[in-house]
C-alpha cells in the first residue's frame, strides 16, 4: 500500500466531542444581544421540533391515504410535507444564523414536540386530516406568540420567518385541509 492510498482512506467511526451544546449560543456579529438570539433559539426550537413532527406526519399519510379522493389528497398532502419541509430548514437555518444549535436529532424532536404521538397505523382519513390540522394549529399558536415576543426583543428577522413563513404557511395549509372535513355533498340542487 502507497502513502497516497493511506491518505485517501476515509475516516470511519471517529468520534468527537461536543463543541457547542444545544440550547446555547456563539458570539454572532448580527446586532442582536445574546439573550435576545438565546429566547429566540428557544422558541424557534420548538417550532422547529414541531414542525419536523408535522412534515413526518404529512409524509405518513400522504402514504397512507385511502378512498374516493385518494389521489387528490396523495397529491395535496405530497405537497403541504413539501413546503414544511423548506420551512423546517429555514427555521433551522436561523438558529444557527442566531448562533445557536438546530435541533436536527428526531429523537430529540420528539422529546420537545407538543404534537402528540399519532398511532402506528393507518387512520380513517377524516382522522388524519384532524390530527394534521390539531399540529398546525398547535404550531400556529406557539408561532403567533413567538412572533409577538421576539418582535419585541427587536428580533425582527425572527419575526418576519414567523410571520410570514410559519404563520402564512400554515394558516393556508390548514385552510386547505379543513375544506376536506366539511360534509357537504358533491352536487345539491333545489329545483323547482
Amino acid at each position: 500500500m502507497t502513502a497516497t492510498e493511506i491518505r485517501s482512506q476515509p475516516w470511519l467511526h471517529v468520534d468527537g466531542r461536543e463543541i457547542q451544546a444545544f440550547g446555547t449560543v456563539r458570539q454572532f456579529p448580527v446586532a442582536l444581544p445574546s439573550e435576545t438570539r438565546r429566547q429566540s433559539c428557544e422558541v424557534l426550537n420548538r417550532i422547529l421540533a414541531d414542525s419536523q413532527i408535522l412534515y413526518a406526519l404529512y409524509k405518513k399519510h400522504h402514504w397512507l391515504v385511502r378512498g374516493v379522493t385518494f389521489y387528490q389528497l396523495h397529491l395535496l398532502l405530497d405537497k403541504h410535507a413539501g413546503k414544511q419541509r423548506e420551512l423546517v430548514d429555514e427555521l433551522a437555518e436561523r438558529v444557527q444564523t442566531l448562533g445557536g444549535v438546530a435541533v436536527g436529532d428526531p429523537r430529540k424532536a420528539t422529546e420537545i414536540t407538543r404534537i402528540p404521538r399519532a398511532p402506528d397505523g393507518a387512520e380513517e382519513v377524516p382522522a388524519m386530516l384532524s390530527r394534521l390540522l390539531e399540529a398546525h394549529e398547535i404550531i400556529l399558536k406557539e408561532a403567533h406568540d413567538a412572533a409577538a415576543r421576539v418582535a419585541e426583543l427587536g428580533d425582527d428577522g425572527t419575526n418576519d420567518l414567523l410571520v410570514s413563513g410559519v404563520i402564512r404557511t400554515g394558516e393556508l395549509q390548514a385552510w386547505f385541509l379543513a375544506e376536506h372535513l366539511v360534509d357537504t355533498p358533491l352536487v345539491h340542487a333545489d329545483i323547482p
